[in-house]
């Protein structure tokens, strides 16, 4: 199943080049107070949602796809983990690039000696969100990664068991600033996290391991590649998060991106597409400095 969210929060089911309207399965979701919980309500609560948008599913308004503007498919992440170097021609690109390492020795270490960061979830957006530059004097580069997104918590979680607690992947754009500070610094700006364009259930995606990425600007291919080339795959990076972080529902692992990696500026036009998940359009704008905002106009997006 592929859910997403659009417009003012309603969730939809993707079939296609449609989207049926089943916001109405949220009423399965269980009534808080303060305090509120620190992870996703509705990803912890898929297994009571689930049936309800199944059953409702061919009854529920239909539109096209292309009318909508699509929002992150995860409301409320606890924590947006982030792997770097995570393909070997990756790190040997940045190696050999001052464009890309600026002198920090720490930028060109393996992912087993730098170990995972974290990005500001306030750096989240969707497909529709768009990218807002907010340091145009500075390399801004893209970088196109499969996203992972808990399913339950779990502490210390074996690789054996990983996939058990996943609810989903989704395509991640983890947009960087290059420089010399730290990794969570640069790559934490409001939008420089692109989540998108939905939310690919696990069930659809037995094997994250095989799958062919890519990322185009203004119609050039600049990244390809394929998740087996990963240093670190998917079971082996829940390990590695668990092992420090307890995990919770609506946790999002960008699990790196391969070479490629280039600047993008306001104006362009950004594909990023991942087998089985599908294809999304974001636009690249200046950030808007009466504060941040969300682009009114639909996102393209492929299935």
């Amino acid at each position: 199943m592929r859910l997403c969210r659009f417009g003012d929060d309603a969730l939809g089911v993707v079939e296609g080049e449609t989207v049926r309207d089943v916001t109405a399965a949220l009423d399965a979701l269980p009534a808080y107070r303060y305090p509120l919980p620190t992870h996703d309500v509705l990803i912890a609560n898929l297994d009571k949602v689930v049936p309800r948008i199944k059953a409702m599913l061919p009854g529920a308004p239909t539109g096209p796809l292309s009318s909508v503007t699509l929002l992150s498919p995860v409301a409320n992440p606890g924590k947006l983990v982030a792997a770097p170097v995570n393909y070997q021609k990756h790190l040997d690109e940045v190696k050999v690039d001052s464009a890309i390492h600026a002198n920090n020795p720490a930028h060109t270490i393996t992912i087993q000696s730098a170990g995972l960061f974290l990005k500001a979830t306030s750096s989240l957006t969707g497909a529709g969100g768009g990218i807002a530059v907010c340091k145009p004097d500075r390399r801004t580069d893209h970088e196109v990664e499969l996203a992972v997104v808990i399913g339950r918590q779990g502490r210390s979680i074996s690789r054996g068991d990983a996939l058990r607690y996943v609810a989903g992947y989704c395509i991640g754009l983890d947009v960087t600033i290059r420089g010399s500070e730290d990794r969570s610094f640069r790559k934490s700006p409001d939008s420089y996290s692109v989540l998108g364009p939905w939310l690919v259930t696990a069930d659809e995606i037995p094997d994250p391991g095989v799958l062919d990425l890519q990322l185009s600007v203004n119609g050039e291919l600049r990244q390809k590649s394929n998740t087996r080339h990963l240093i670190l795959g998917v079971p082996e990076l829940i390990e590695f998060a668990s092992s420090f972080y307890t995990l919770c529902p609506g946790d999002v692992i960008y699990t790196g991106t391969p070479e490629g990696v280039s600047p993008i500026q306001p104006g362009d036009e950004v594909i990023a597409s991942i087998d089985r998940i599908g294809s999304m359009t974001v636009r690249v704008r200046a950030a808007d400095t009466a504060g941040a905002r969300e682009l009114t106009e639909p996102a393209q997006v492929r299935s």
